[in-house]
């Protein structure tokens, strides 16, 4: 099936017209070929597959969407997966990395087109970030050629028109560049873009092409493994040998894991895979789809302000002080701080161990007052008002072992998959008196799965049933925590 399309395309490119280099806006290549020439009917089909993505729109910003090329009716229900997931963002450029498929040349162009077209209407291209992108290298140029068949970046644009709004494009079609120069490339794309949030990286790649449905599987399992790991050297080399993987558009996947790499983007997620015999049924010679989306981290405002060792160790000593205080008179320490780290509003949750096992736990997730004393208040607590446990004892003193844990603002999600064992605590609520919180610890502590995590936190901490997190009426919200005792802060 795949190889017959193959031909009807080729058959129909000379029934249109190619853009020529002195052209303003650059019309379609393949409207009518790959997607449908009719600006309704196309526009429902966008917003079909957009519905039917099963991804919840992320509340953080997406830097990169890795999506397919291919005719709509094999990929386009996969493309939509990342597009959606980006779609809560505010973007006003969009850089689109593509391969060549029909033309070979030396170098990365960068089209300076005034704009270009599709059934949708024409999308106008940032000629300032262009001209910054072409200053930058004499291998990054624009060589007109490479557009004019070119239909990797051409079907792109037509997600973008449907979901965003008053963006422009950098179109970039990616030659036989060495890896050296996708080194540069990265670094110049990061040296433009700056502190800037309302740039997008798209980048167009098939995967393997044309083998039995087995084998392409495993191919492409490795080919994501790489990008999910943000290994361009693997994708770099191994698409290069074509014997473990196979991208068609391998070139600017590399350009994109090494931008992500200086951008100090740390997460990438796969949301879809499928192949072209998933929708023929063909299984016997395939091509590979995925949709992938790369991100920094939420909480990484709160990273640059980590709580140094010698604040631990304050933090810590102020927990241990107003505790043993506290057990043996029933007074409440005072002290004076004057660190503006410790003086900060946040929420904190004091824990106690005795002999390896819980003995009290109490915190507040937002804090009320400087950090410091949210941690003395919930010393005490955690002593003495945990309804879980009698009140410590003075003679218990001596066995007990205190941790801190200092939390970040929590964030509310859509999608329990944006949970991370071990790095987010999870808050539950659904109406008055069903709230439950579990440290991001808990899940390290107690093996549980995803699943079995939040059952519990429903069950046990909020009152509600043990899958209530599904339900679209609890709300979700998490955190990170730097967590340190006495045992890891001498």
């Amino acid at each position: 099936m795949i190889r017959i399309f193959t031909v009807i395309l080729f058959v129909t490119f000379s029934f249109f017209p190619m853009a020529h280099a002195d052209t303003k806006i650059k019309r379609p290549n393949v409207s009518g070929q790959f997607y449908t020439a009719e600006p309704r009917e196309l526009s429902a089909q966008i917003g079909e597959f957009f519905q039917r993505a099963d991804v919840t729109p992320a509340d953080r910003h997406i830097d990169i969407v890795i999506a397919p090329h291919a005719g709509y009716m094999y990929s386009g229900a996969v493309a939509a997966y990342g597009f959606k997931a980006a779609s809560r963002n505010k973007y006003t450029t969009v850089v689109i990395l593509a391969p060549s498929h029909y033309s070979g040349f030396d170098g990365i162009s960068v089209g300076q087109q005034d704009g270009f077209q599709t059934p949708l209407g024409i999308v106008n291209v940032d000629q300032e970030f262009a001209k910054q992108l072409i200053a930058e290298n004499e291998k990054f140029y624009f060589a007109p050629e490479p557009f004019e068949r070119e239909h990797s970046l051409e079907v792109e644009i037509p997600f973008l028109q449907k979901i965003f709004t008053n963006f422009k494009i950098v179109p970039v079609i990616m030659g036989q560049p060495g890896f050296v120069l996708l080194e540069k490339f990265a670094a110049s794309l990061n040296k433009i873009i700056g502190e800037r949030k309302d740039v997008l990286i798209v980048v167009s790649t098939d995967l393997s092409h044309y083998h039995p449905d087995v084998k392409a599987r495993t191919m492409d399992a490795l080919a994501i493994k790489a990008i999910t790991s943000f290994d361009a050297k693997a994708v770099w080399e191994g698409c290069q040998r074509r014997s473990a993987m196979e991208m068609c558009g391998f070139v600017p996947t590399t350009a994109a894991l090494l931008y992500a790499r200086q951008r100090g983007l740390t997460h990438a997620q796969m949301l879809r895979y499928a192949n072209s015999g998933d929708v023929t049924g063909d299984r016997n010679s395939v091509v590979g789809y995925t949709s992938i989306i790369i991100y920094g981290d939420a909480q990484k405002d709160e990273d640059k302000d980590a709580l140094t060792p010698a604040q631990k160790k304050r933090l810590l000593d102020i927990a241990r002080q107003t505790m043993d205080e506290y057990v043996r008179t029933g007074k409440t320490l005072e002290f004076l701080e004057t660190d503006p780290r410790l003086l900060r509003e946040e929420g904190a949750f004091a824990t106690i161990h005795k002999q390896g096992r819980l003995r009290g736990c109490i915190g507040n997730i937002l804090g009320r007052g400087p950090l410091c004393q949210t941690v003395r208040d919930m010393a005490i607590a955690a002593a003495a008002k945990d309804p879980r446990f009698d009140p410590v004892q003075a003679q218990e003193l001596k066995d007990l072992d205190i941790e801190v844990s200092v939390l970040s603002k929590p964030r509310t999600i859509k999608n329990a998959d944006e949970i991370i064992l071990g790095k987010h605590g999870v808050i539950v609520s659904q109406g008055p008196g069903h709230q439950g919180v579990f440290l991001p610890q808990v899940a390290t502590e107690t093996g549980w799965s995803k699943e079995e995590f939040l059952n519990q936190l429903c069950a046990q901490k909020a009152g509600l049933a043990p899958d209530a997190w599904k339900d679209p009426k609890t709300k979700i919200e998490i955190f990170t925590a730097q967590v340190f005792g006495e045992k890891d802060v001498q």
